[in-house]
């Protein structure tokens, strides 16, 4: 029997207690060579927690005792790369730092999130660290200065994660329309999270720390961020990561025969399942060409099997509660001034999505054009996985269509809500 990772992105218990693990290591090696400091930008649930625990397993110095059993039989244990287990890993996840409050509540939770990580981290190495990390309550950018010195000092150099970056600025962002002033705050002058990223740039400069991958959903941030850290590579549309993260149809065929021959069903069912999954999972392309295979959503996948393995049939209810939040996402966009008729046209089977290209600059000057103009608004839509590339036409612009039913279903119960 499978055991599907349905909500599980720890990457050392998938492998250590035999779940499912659709192997991504083969592209570790051009994940090394594209950059030194990455963005990866997917939606959400697409397992971008699960690439960074990968990730935090692979090079971690402390898991070289584990390799084989974690990599052994991957693509990347058959073929390692001279960093393997090379580094010391930190890794900061701000989907755990809440925007409620004004500034100072703010910039306290990140702080405490950012010193209780370099607790952490201080504690599992400190058998190797010759030099203690100071960690300051009231000011955490000092605390990782501290923690950044002590790894070079002790002959060490660091790998830093960040997942979710632009989890709590996004929410500010999406909770009022009208609020600009603590997203403003954040980002703008001397703002605690541009300040923080200057404080990376400059640690990376200096040699403290070798490599940084960042995750998030959407290019809100980057913007107003870029002057404090505009080293970074943005690889989301890179068609090599096409499938980084997500489940191909080649995959999904395997794990249905398996799942009906545990049930004694005959395998001839796959084709009809797979139609039905593909129509409502299904759509996901995160580049340009063409003639990539789509992506399924994984969460959605696993919900779908695990259901099939253990009752034997289809869910009757095919969204998974995991993903009915990101209705929030899409209420924002519908209630913006031009938002309505945005929503109409994506949803009118009749007409064409195109768009010259994604816009990726959406800082605090660009609000009042994310209100306002439809190019904004769609890119907005595709990076929060409600659109996708679907086709390039004829003139060069990118049209984008809605991915699956699932998407189509969330959107129509928001204009639903938003119109009555």
């Amino acid at each position: 029997m499978i055991q599907f990772p349905y909500g599980i992105s720890d990457f050392h218990l998938i492998r250590t207690k035999g779940y499912l693990y659709l192997d991504r290591t083969v592209a570790i090696p051009d994940l090394e060579t594209v950059g030194r400091q990455l963005v990866f930008l997917r939606p959400r649930r697409f397992g971008k927690s699960l690439l960074l625990s990968t990730l935090a397993n692979y090079y971690d110095l402390y898991a070289a005792d584990e390799f084989s059993t974690l990599f052994g039989d991957l693509a990347i244990g058959k073929n390692p790369t001279a960093e393997r287990n090379q580094y010391l890993i930190l890794r900061w996840d701000f989907s755990k730092v809440s925007a409620q409050g004004d500034l100072a509540a703010i910039t306290g939770n990140l702080f405490r999130h950012l010193n209780e990580c370099i607790k952490g981290f201080a504690q599992k190495y400190q058998a190797i660290l010759k030099f203690p990390i100071t960690v300051y309550a009231e000011d955490a950018l000092a605390s990782f200065d501290s923690l950044a010195n002590s790894v070079k000092n002790s002959g060490h150099t660091l790998y830093l994660l960040i997942d979710e970056y632009d989890n709590f600025a996004n929410e500010i962002l999406t909770s009022d329309p009208r609020d600009r002033v603590r997203y403003h705050d954040l980002l703008e002058g001397e703002g605690v999270l541009k300040t923080l990223f200057k404080v990376i740039k400059a640690s990376a400069s200096e040699g403290n720390i070798s490599r940084v991958f960042i995750t998030g959903v959407s290019p809100v941030v980057l913007s107003d961020m870029t002057s404090g850290y505009n080293v970074a590579t943005s690889i989301y549309l890179d068609e090599r990561f096409n499938a980084l993260c997500g489940v191909t149809q080649d995959e999904l065929i395997l794990l249905l025969q398996q799942t009906l021959q545990a049930h004694q069903q005959d395998s001839s069912k796959v084709a009809d399942i797979l139609d039905v999954m593909r129509r409502f999972y299904n759509g996901y392309r995160f580049c340009e060409v063409l003639t990539l295979p789509l992506v399924y959503n994984p969460t959605l996948s696993f919900y779908f099997l695990r259901h099939y393995q253990q009752n034997g049939d289809m869910p009757r209810q095919m969204l998974d509660g995991n993903l009915a939040m990101d209705a929030g996402r899409i209420r924002y966009i519908a209630n913006l001034p031009a938002g309505a008729a945005v929503i109409d046209q994506i949803l009118d089977e009749t007409r064409t999505t195109p768009l010259r290209q994604l816009e990726t600059r959406f800082g605090v000057e660009q609000l009042q054009r994310v209100q306002h103009d439809p190019t904004y608004m769609l890119s907005l839509l595709y990076f929060f996985g409600v659109l996708t590339i679907a086709d390039v036409d004829g003139m060069g612009r990118l049209v984008l269509a809605i991915p699956n039913l699932v998407i189509r279903g969330l959107i129509q119960n928001v204009d639903s809500v938003t119109l009555f």
